[in-house]
């Protein structure tokens, strides 16, 4: 049966990190290195092995958020069924703290993107949206999260703005939200909009967890800058100032650290960690 309250999520409102296997014995020798741990579901969708063995040592310690990446949500075609029945598998047996998905799509006539592409913000893509939520909702028998994406380009088709559509897609399917504040100020630099309006328009009140991350500076052909959402270095400094403005609206929220690519040494991704407890801090319970 669904639990569809938004209490249903059960991570601490404190910081938490991705998750890498080179960095599992460090995180068990230290006495509090972080309050919880992100994984990619794809990644855990296997029968046994060193990876299982050590994520369920680890779920014996910290709570676990399940971060799907391959369900392709916004996809034109059904859902995956043999994908879907490996996460309820996983989602199963270990029971994560939060689970959550992608507003992208990533499959097309049965072959599958290595990318997370927009779509256009319009009512057939709402349904189909929903549609498809409610199915993973179904099926996964919990409440999941679903996050809002970096853009690169805007669709002439578009008639809801992006925290709208979020907004209206909670409200039919009883999903709740995955903030990336990184993800907003890419597409705000990207497609030039003010990231602090987005976050004033967006339904905080949904929020469940908040992701932050790298990004890569460009261009694009007309030498206008283009960020590229690569999880591949440290947060910079805007992102961490739009986090305080988000969470001096929300209150505080769990915060995690996406590493994907270049992963550092686990002191540096620690002291991520640190930086989101500090503005955590700051904001009164």
């Amino acid at each position: 049966m669904l639990d569809s309250a938004l209490g249903s999520n059960r991570l601490p409102a404190a910081p938490g990190v991705g998750y890498k296997p080179q960095h599992f014995s460090q995180i068990l020798a230290e006495a509090a290195p972080v309050a919880w741990l992100e994984i990619h579901a794809e990644n855990y969708m296997g029968d046994g092995g060193r990876p299982l063995a050590q994520l369920r040592h680890l779920s014996e310690r910290f709570p676990i958020s399940v971060h799907g990446v391959g369900l392709s949500i916004g996809g034109e075609d059904p859902l995956d069924a043999d994908h879907l029945a490996r996460l309820k598998h996983l989602v199963g047996w270990l029971d994560p703290a939060s689970f959550s998905e992608h507003l992208a799509w990533s499959t097309h006539d049965s072959h599958f993107l290595n990318d997370l592409l927009p779509l256009p913000y319009t009512d057939a893509t709402l349904s189909r949206i929903c549609d498809h939520i409610d199915q993973v909702q179904d099926v996964v028998g919990r409440r999941m999260l679903l996050e809002n994406p970096s853009s690169y380009l805007a669709f002439d088709e578009s008639t809801w703005s992006e925290p709208d559509f979020l907004r209206e897609v909670s409200r039919r399917t009883g999903c709740g939200l995955l903030l990336d504040v990184n993800n907003v100020f890419v597409s705000a630099t990207n497609l030039d909009f003010s990231p602090q309006g987005y976050i004033d328009a967006f339904p905080l009140e949904n929020v469940a967890e908040i992701h932050l991350g790298g990004h890569d500076e460009d261009e694009d052909d007309h030498g206008h800058p283009l960020l590229i959402d690569s999880h591949g270095r440290e947060v910079v400094d805007p992102v961490w100032a739009l986090l305080d403005h988000v969470l001096e609206r929300s209150g505080p929220k769990p915060v995690l650290i996406e590493w994907d690519t270049d992963v550092p040494d686990w002191p540096v991704l620690r002291a991520e960690a640190v930086r989101a407890q500090a503005a955590l801090e700051r904001i009164p319970a």
